[in-house]
């Protein structure tokens, strides 16, 4: 194929996959380039983009890129002064765990004692009382006597002894509980790190992001716990000198996000008891240090839900990055694309076998479909690497060395999204009991084409209008069921002068009925626009609207049709169904890639008009044409 010439492998053993995490990112140059200066500088940065484009990834390129010479071990030691003010201390990474040994030997030889001097005490008084005890039986002359005094003096001894042994314990570990002899406890332990630590605290609750104090049942009599050893580190402690790492940023409340903020300026942050109620809320550490990066990530939705304090330290003290969800399609991407499945196999360590050359050019084939957009390929990595992992589980199901392209096709059916199997049945009830027309013609009928919210999916959309005389002149209603009333209001009110232009007709003397037939709840209706347009004229004229044409498209209020997304989703919805031809933007015409399909691009809605309705009369086509240019 001299499309991919540039692919001079056989399979994906052939090519070498990078060690360091930062090369092995793809299509997000800007971002590498800026998380190497935040890693110099110590910057904030915070990610914004679709999931599955490589946040979590440059997070930990970058706490790749830190410096490890500078990482430490953080102990909490006993306070002799007061026990519920731990002492911090920081010592270099590895001499945490030797520090913590020293002091434990150190308490086991303080309080070595020998077992045997007391083992002895125990056995002579157990003796001599035994001796008395029994001198005084053996005066007795009664047996019931006997028997009473031997029972009563068991039970003496036996209180005895436990007694003893209790008292015996408990000042054996008062005298371990000593502060100078209690061992530190390790609260961060950096020992044997090749890099500085990246800390995933997403969706970390209050006490597991600043840290706890845990409860201690036995409180007083000596039983209990020290204060220092209840101590646990937070997530932003296990972060110190590294990356701390938080997706969908703005699901954080917003106290705990104030927190955060006052973590990242100060750099230290005593740890103490989360619950009120808890006997470790009377303890609080000095300050623990915490001087990490944070990196921060989410939609553009979420962001806006940010503290806006925590915001403005990143953009301060940091940078923001967009993050791409497609890139370029040419020969030098189309082998980092190659690289990816190398990158995904490779971490896969032997679970899935390799890709062969054509097995690669399918998947960068299904890259450029889910684009979206002609001459692109997609960077929704994350998906993408569930389609390279199920075609590798076929191939090793089914035995084969490699993976191959019927590999990946039967991974395309198996590894279906969720939406995609909601709309395919959606698709094919409503075929079957005919809500979804492909033949022939109807009055106030379109096939709208849409797309599932927040995918790619695309779904026929049929539209239903009806367009009666008002009971009260210029006081009409715009009636719309569904889900999608107000995109149908927006393109009744963008046609109305457009109507009134080239029809001669008042929409306000009118009631306008407009359904969206057994509407999914998931769709995205924008694009729905010249759908309702051409409905709506369609029925106020009585013109016949042909079903075998399906259309999405944006309307202005000058009849302009504008792009819209998901231009190759809606194509294929409307593909399966059986629909001949598609009315589309003429903007969005460079954008598609789905074959099979006719396609009309137009610039206007007497374009739209002209393709889809049925024209008997065509002075009145060109009396439209000709008040649309008026506009």
């Amino acid at each position: 194929m001299k499309e991919f010439k540039e692919l001079d492998f056989k399979t994906t053993e052939e090519i070498k996959v990078p060690e360091r995490l930062c090369d092995q990112v793809i299509g997000q140059d800007h971002a590498i380039e800026i998380i190497k200066k935040a890693a110099i500088q110590r910057r904030n940065v915070l990610l914004v983009g679709e999931p599955g484009t490589g946040k979590s990834m440059i997070g930990q390129a970058l706490a790749e890129l830190l410096p490890k010479e500078k990482l430490v071990d953080i102990l909490c030691f006993p306070n002799p002064e007061d026990e519920h003010n731990p002492l911090i201390k920081v010592v270099p990474a590895g001499k945490g765990k030797e520090i913590v040994r020293e002091y434990k030997l150190k308490a086991l030889t303080q309080t070595k004692e020998n077992p045997m001097l007391s083992l002895l005490a125990i056995f002579f008084i157990f003796a001599l009382v035994t001796f008395i005890t029994d001198f005084i039986i053996s005066t007795e002359r009664s047996e019931i006597l006997q028997a009473a005094d031997r029972i009563s003096s068991t039970l003496f001894l036996i209180t005895f002894l436990f007694v003893f042994m209790l008292y015996f314990s408990l000042t054996r570990l008062r005298v371990e509980r000593r502060p100078s002899l209690l061992a530190p406890k390790l609260l961060v332990d950096n020992s044997g790190r090749e890099t500085a630590p990246f800390v995933d605290a997403t969706g970390a609750h209050e006490g597991a992001l600043l840290g706890d104090v845990l409860h201690d049942p036995f409180q007083t009599g000596g039983l209990g716990t020290p204060p220092h050893e209840r101590v646990v580190a937070g997530a932003i402690h296990k972060a110190n000198g590294g990356v701390l790492f938080f997706d969908e940023i703005a699901t954080i409340k917003p106290e705990m996000q104030v927190e955060l903020l006052t973590a990242m300026q100060e750099k230290k942050y005593p740890i103490t008891g989360r619950s009120e109620r808890s006997a470790g809320a009377m303890t609080r550490t000095q300050p623990v240090p915490c001087d990490f990066i944070l990196v921060a990530a989410g939609t553009p939705e979420t962001i806006k839900y940010m503290h806006p304090a925590l915001r403005s330290r990143i953009r301060g003290y940091g940078y923001e990055i967009y993050m791409n969800d497609m890139m370029e399609d040419t020969p030098e991407n189309r082998k980092k694309l190659a690289r990816f499945v190398a990158q995904e196999v490779h971490k896969e360590k032997g679970r899935i076998p390799h890709f062969t050359r054509e097995a690669v050019i399918e998947i960068i084939r299904e890259a450029r479909r889910r684009a979206g957009r002609k001459g692109y390929l997609t960077l929704k990595l994350r998906d993408l690497g569930g389609l390279v992992r199920v075609a590798g589980d076929i191939a090793r199901e089914e035995g084969s060395k490699y993976v191959e392209p019927r590999h990946v096709e039967k991974a395309k059916k198996v590894a279906v999204h969720l939406e995609h199997q909601i709309a395919e049945k959606y698709t094919r009830e409503k075929k079957e009991y005919q809500v979804i027309e492909v033949e022939g013609k109807k009055i106030g009928k379109v096939n709208g084409l849409a797309v599932i919210q927040n995918t790619d999916v695309g779904i026929v959309l049929p539209i239903e209008a009806s367009v009666v005389p008002s009971m009260e002149k210029e006081r009409g209603k715009m009636i719309a069921t569904g889900k999608l009333g107000e995109i149908a209001r927006e393109a009744v009110e963008n046609v109305s002068a457009i109507i009134k232009r080239c029809f001669g007709k008042d929409l306000r003397n009118y009631d306008i009925h407009i359904q969206f037939l057994q509407t999914y709840e998931g769709v995205e209706g924008d694009s729905a626009s010249i759908s309702v347009a051409t409905a709506v004229i369609s029925s106020l004229e009585n013109l016949p609207v042909r079903q075998d044409i399906g259309m999405t498209g944006s309307l202005s209020i000058r009849g302009e049709v504008l792009p819209v997304g998901g231009i190759n989703g809606k194509l294929e919805a409307a593909k399966e169904v059986g629909i001949k031809k598609v009315i589309i933007p003429k903007m969005n015409e460079k954008d598609v890639i789905v074959k099979g399909v006719d396609i009309i691009p137009v610039s206007n809605i007497v374009e739209v008009l002209e393709n889809a309705i049925v024209w008997k009369d065509k002075k009145k086509l060109r009396r439209i044409k000709k008040a649309l240019k008026a506009l």
